[in-house]
Protein backbone atom coordinates (compact mmCIF):
# COMPACT_ATOMS: atom_id res chain seq x y z
CA UNK A 1 0.00 0.00 0.00
CA UNK A 2 1.05 3.31 -0.95
CA UNK A 3 1.35 6.75 0.87
CA UNK A 4 -1.34 7.75 -1.13
CA UNK A 5 -3.49 4.51 -0.53
CA UNK A 6 -3.17 5.06 3.11
CA UNK A 7 -6.97 6.08 4.95
CA UNK A 8 -6.63 10.17 5.22
CA UNK A 9 -8.38 11.91 8.26
CA UNK A 10 -12.29 11.94 7.90
CA UNK A 11 -13.48 14.65 5.28
CA UNK A 12 -16.75 16.53 6.49
CA UNK A 13 -17.78 16.98 3.02
CA UNK A 14 -17.89 13.24 1.20
CA UNK A 15 -17.24 12.40 -2.47
CA UNK A 16 -14.56 15.42 -2.62
CA UNK A 17 -12.96 13.76 -6.14
CA UNK A 18 -15.33 14.27 -9.28
CA UNK A 19 -15.58 14.74 -12.88
CA UNK A 20 -17.06 17.43 -14.51
CA UNK A 21 -20.77 15.65 -15.13
CA UNK A 22 -20.04 14.83 -11.35
CA UNK A 23 -19.84 18.40 -10.54
CA UNK A 24 -22.71 19.13 -12.71
CA UNK A 25 -24.84 16.85 -11.19
CA UNK A 26 -23.92 18.12 -7.84
CA UNK A 27 -24.26 21.83 -8.61
CA UNK A 28 -28.20 20.57 -9.64
CA UNK A 29 -28.66 19.14 -6.12
CA UNK A 30 -27.30 21.65 -4.48
CA UNK A 31 -29.44 24.64 -6.56
CA UNK A 32 -32.50 21.68 -5.61
CA UNK A 33 -31.82 22.38 -2.12
CA UNK A 34 -31.21 26.63 -2.29
CA UNK A 35 -34.44 26.71 -4.36
CA UNK A 36 -36.35 24.20 -1.77
CA UNK A 37 -34.43 26.49 1.25
CA UNK A 38 -35.91 29.62 -0.32
CA UNK A 39 -38.74 28.77 -1.20
CA UNK A 40 -39.40 27.48 2.39
CA UNK A 41 -38.43 30.72 4.03
CA UNK A 42 -40.83 32.37 1.75
CA UNK A 43 -43.73 30.64 2.83
CA UNK A 44 -43.13 30.93 6.34
CA UNK A 45 -42.18 35.14 6.07
CA UNK A 46 -45.60 35.55 4.93
CA UNK A 47 -47.07 36.25 8.39
CA UNK A 48 -44.64 38.34 9.08
CA UNK A 49 -44.20 40.40 5.97
CA UNK A 50 -46.74 43.45 7.28
CA UNK A 51 -44.90 44.14 10.66
CA UNK A 52 -41.51 43.92 8.97
CA UNK A 53 -42.44 46.68 6.84
CA UNK A 54 -44.02 48.16 9.81
CA UNK A 55 -40.56 48.10 11.28
CA UNK A 56 -38.37 49.03 8.68
CA UNK A 57 -40.23 52.10 8.02
CA UNK A 58 -39.83 53.19 11.89
CA UNK A 59 -36.98 55.51 11.70
CA UNK A 60 -38.97 57.92 9.17
CA UNK A 61 -40.94 60.69 10.31
CA UNK A 62 -43.65 60.01 8.22
CA UNK A 63 -45.05 57.23 6.58
CA UNK A 64 -43.68 56.60 3.01
CA UNK A 65 -46.45 56.93 0.42
CA UNK A 66 -47.08 54.39 -2.67
CA UNK A 67 -47.25 56.52 -5.67
CA UNK A 68 -48.20 53.40 -8.41
CA UNK A 69 -51.30 51.23 -7.88
CA UNK A 70 -49.18 48.50 -7.59
CA UNK A 71 -46.01 49.55 -5.42
CA UNK A 72 -47.84 48.07 -2.48
CA UNK A 73 -48.03 45.08 -3.79
CA UNK A 74 -44.44 45.01 -5.62
CA UNK A 75 -43.02 46.60 -1.62
CA UNK A 76 -44.91 43.15 0.03
CA UNK A 77 -43.22 40.42 -2.66
CA UNK A 78 -39.78 42.45 -2.62
CA UNK A 79 -39.85 42.30 1.79
CA UNK A 80 -41.05 38.77 1.75
CA UNK A 81 -38.07 37.15 -1.14
CA UNK A 82 -35.44 39.24 1.16
CA UNK A 83 -36.95 37.93 4.38
CA UNK A 84 -37.01 34.44 2.77
CA UNK A 85 -33.17 34.87 1.70
CA UNK A 86 -32.77 35.62 5.25
CA UNK A 87 -34.35 32.25 6.60
CA UNK A 88 -32.57 30.15 4.15
CA UNK A 89 -29.75 31.76 4.97
CA UNK A 90 -27.80 29.37 6.75
CA UNK A 91 -28.47 26.46 4.01
CA UNK A 92 -27.53 29.05 1.47
CA UNK A 93 -24.40 29.16 2.57
CA UNK A 94 -23.66 25.51 3.60
CA UNK A 95 -24.47 24.48 0.22
CA UNK A 96 -22.30 26.93 -1.63
CA UNK A 97 -19.60 25.76 0.95
CA UNK A 98 -20.07 22.26 0.05
CA UNK A 99 -19.55 22.48 -3.42
CA UNK A 100 -16.20 24.61 -3.37
CA UNK A 101 -15.18 21.76 -0.55
CA UNK A 102 -13.60 19.73 -3.50
CA UNK A 103 -10.72 22.25 -3.60
CA UNK A 104 -9.79 22.69 -0.22
CA UNK A 105 -7.81 20.18 2.16
CA UNK A 106 -9.86 18.51 4.92
CA UNK A 107 -8.29 20.74 7.50
CA UNK A 108 -9.61 23.71 5.29
CA UNK A 109 -13.10 22.19 4.78
CA UNK A 110 -13.51 21.91 8.67
CA UNK A 111 -12.33 25.41 9.30
CA UNK A 112 -14.43 26.89 7.05
CA UNK A 113 -17.67 24.96 8.90
CA UNK A 114 -16.15 25.82 12.28
CA UNK A 115 -16.50 29.53 11.35
CA UNK A 116 -20.32 29.07 9.83
CA UNK A 117 -22.24 30.27 12.77
CA UNK A 118 -19.73 33.20 12.39
CA UNK A 119 -20.54 34.41 9.44
CA UNK A 120 -23.97 33.79 10.37
CA UNK A 121 -24.19 35.75 13.87
CA UNK A 122 -21.63 38.92 11.99
CA UNK A 123 -24.09 39.46 8.81
CA UNK A 124 -26.86 39.52 11.47
CA UNK A 125 -24.44 42.02 14.16
CA UNK A 126 -23.85 44.17 10.83
CA UNK A 127 -27.59 44.28 9.89
CA UNK A 128 -28.61 45.23 13.66
CA UNK A 129 -25.77 47.78 13.38
CA UNK A 130 -27.27 49.53 10.07
CA UNK A 131 -30.86 49.15 11.42
CA UNK A 132 -30.57 50.36 14.51
CA UNK A 133 -27.44 52.84 14.57
CA UNK A 134 -26.80 53.75 11.11
CA UNK A 135 -30.55 54.29 9.23
CA UNK A 136 -31.68 56.18 11.80
CA UNK A 137 -29.01 58.88 11.51
CA UNK A 138 -28.66 58.71 7.94
CA UNK A 139 -32.72 58.68 7.47
CA UNK A 140 -32.94 62.34 9.63
CA UNK A 141 -30.61 63.91 8.06
CA UNK A 142 -31.94 63.20 4.59
CA UNK A 143 -35.53 63.91 5.86
CA UNK A 144 -34.02 67.12 6.83
CA UNK A 145 -31.74 68.23 4.10
CA UNK A 146 -33.05 71.20 2.25
CA UNK A 147 -36.62 70.39 5.07
CA UNK A 148 -37.12 74.37 4.51
CA UNK A 149 -37.72 74.21 0.24
CA UNK A 150 -38.30 70.53 -0.21
CA UNK A 151 -41.34 68.47 1.02
CA UNK A 152 -39.49 65.19 1.76
CA UNK A 153 -42.36 62.32 0.71
CA UNK A 154 -40.32 59.16 -0.10
CA UNK A 155 -41.69 56.18 -2.38
CA UNK A 156 -42.04 53.25 -0.40
CA UNK A 157 -40.64 51.30 -2.98
CA UNK A 158 -38.11 52.97 -3.23
CA UNK A 159 -37.46 53.00 0.62
CA UNK A 160 -37.45 49.73 1.02
CA UNK A 161 -35.01 49.02 -1.57
CA UNK A 162 -32.23 51.71 0.10
CA UNK A 163 -33.13 50.16 3.13
CA UNK A 164 -32.55 46.38 2.12
CA UNK A 165 -29.46 47.85 -0.08
CA UNK A 166 -27.76 49.43 2.98
CA UNK A 167 -28.49 46.58 5.65
CA UNK A 168 -27.24 43.84 3.57
CA UNK A 169 -23.93 45.38 2.39
CA UNK A 170 -22.79 46.24 5.53
CA UNK A 171 -23.66 42.86 7.12
CA UNK A 172 -21.22 41.53 4.18
CA UNK A 173 -18.54 43.91 5.30
CA UNK A 174 -19.15 42.78 8.86
CA UNK A 175 -18.00 39.27 8.15
CA UNK A 176 -14.53 40.52 7.36
CA UNK A 177 -12.66 39.15 10.02
CA UNK A 178 -13.97 35.53 9.32
CA UNK A 179 -12.88 36.24 5.74
CA UNK A 180 -9.51 37.10 7.04
CA UNK A 181 -9.49 34.53 9.35
CA UNK A 182 -10.38 32.07 6.98
CA UNK A 183 -7.68 32.69 4.24
CA UNK A 184 -4.71 33.15 6.92
CA UNK A 185 -5.91 29.57 8.02
CA UNK A 186 -5.33 28.38 4.24
CA UNK A 187 -2.30 29.98 3.67
CA UNK A 188 -3.27 32.59 1.77
CA UNK A 189 -2.60 36.00 3.88
CA UNK A 190 -0.31 36.83 6.72
CA UNK A 191 -1.02 39.35 9.56
CA UNK A 192 2.45 40.99 8.64
CA UNK A 193 1.19 40.99 4.79
CA UNK A 194 -2.25 42.31 6.09
CA UNK A 195 -0.69 44.22 8.77
CA UNK A 196 1.88 46.11 6.14
CA UNK A 197 -1.23 47.02 3.89
CA UNK A 198 -2.93 48.61 6.14
CA UNK A 199 -2.98 52.44 4.56
CA UNK A 200 -4.30 50.78 1.63
CA UNK A 201 -6.74 49.19 3.66
CA UNK A 202 -8.09 52.20 5.08
CA UNK A 203 -8.25 53.81 1.56
CA UNK A 204 -10.79 50.74 0.16
CA UNK A 205 -12.53 50.96 3.40
CA UNK A 206 -12.79 54.55 3.09
CA UNK A 207 -14.01 54.22 -1.20
CA UNK A 208 -16.52 51.15 0.30
CA UNK A 209 -17.93 53.29 2.89
CA UNK A 210 -18.27 55.93 0.45
CA UNK A 211 -20.22 53.77 -1.33
CA UNK A 212 -22.54 51.88 0.79
CA UNK A 213 -23.08 55.49 2.49
CA UNK A 214 -26.49 57.00 1.71
CA UNK A 215 -25.47 60.29 2.52
CA UNK A 216 -22.92 62.85 1.74
CA UNK A 217 -21.82 63.95 5.43
CA UNK A 218 -19.24 63.08 6.76
CA UNK A 219 -20.70 62.30 10.24
CA UNK A 220 -22.40 58.65 8.04
CA UNK A 221 -19.57 57.78 6.60
CA UNK A 222 -17.62 57.96 9.67
CA UNK A 223 -20.20 55.58 11.34
CA UNK A 224 -19.80 53.01 8.29
CA UNK A 225 -16.08 53.52 8.62
CA UNK A 226 -14.92 53.54 11.79
CA UNK A 227 -16.29 49.53 12.94
CA UNK A 228 -15.08 48.28 9.26
CA UNK A 229 -11.35 49.70 10.17
CA UNK A 230 -11.89 48.05 13.43
CA UNK A 231 -13.29 45.23 12.11
CA UNK A 232 -10.52 45.03 9.62
CA UNK A 233 -7.77 45.18 12.42
CA UNK A 234 -9.40 42.73 14.47
CA UNK A 235 -8.85 40.39 11.03
CA UNK A 236 -5.15 41.35 11.47
CA UNK A 237 -4.98 39.79 14.99
CA UNK A 238 -6.64 36.72 13.78
CA UNK A 239 -4.73 36.35 10.66
CA UNK A 240 -1.53 36.56 13.55
CA UNK A 241 -3.05 33.62 15.85
CA UNK A 242 -4.72 31.54 12.33
CA UNK A 243 -2.01 31.80 10.15
CA UNK A 244 0.02 28.40 8.96
CA UNK A 245 1.56 27.97 5.12
CA UNK A 246 0.28 25.80 2.71
CA UNK A 247 1.26 23.04 1.55
CA UNK A 248 2.22 22.29 -1.77
CA UNK A 249 -0.59 20.29 -3.69
CA UNK A 250 -0.11 16.99 -5.44
CA UNK A 251 -1.37 17.29 -8.87
CA UNK A 252 -0.50 13.90 -9.42
CA UNK A 253 -2.51 12.63 -6.65
CA UNK A 254 -5.54 14.49 -8.08
CA UNK A 255 -8.60 13.20 -9.17
CA UNK A 256 -9.17 15.11 -12.58
CA UNK A 257 -12.59 12.83 -13.41
CA UNK A 258 -10.40 10.80 -15.85
CA UNK A 259 -10.55 7.19 -16.83
CA UNK A 260 -8.16 5.20 -15.17
CA UNK A 261 -8.73 2.05 -17.34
Amino acid sequence: MTQLDTPMEQDPFDGSRMGLLDHLTELRNRMIWIMGALFFGIIVSIPFVEGVIRFITAPMEEPPIAIDPMESIIVFFKVMFAMGVIVAMPVLIYQIIAFIAPGLYPHEKRSLLTLLPGFMLLFFGGAAFANFVMLPVAVGFLQNFLGAVIDQEWSVARYAGFFTRIVFWIGVAFETPLVIAFLARIGLLSGRQLLGMWRQAVVIIAVVAAMITPTIDPVNMTIVMAPLILLYFLGVGLAYLLYKPRAPRDFDAMDWGGDDE
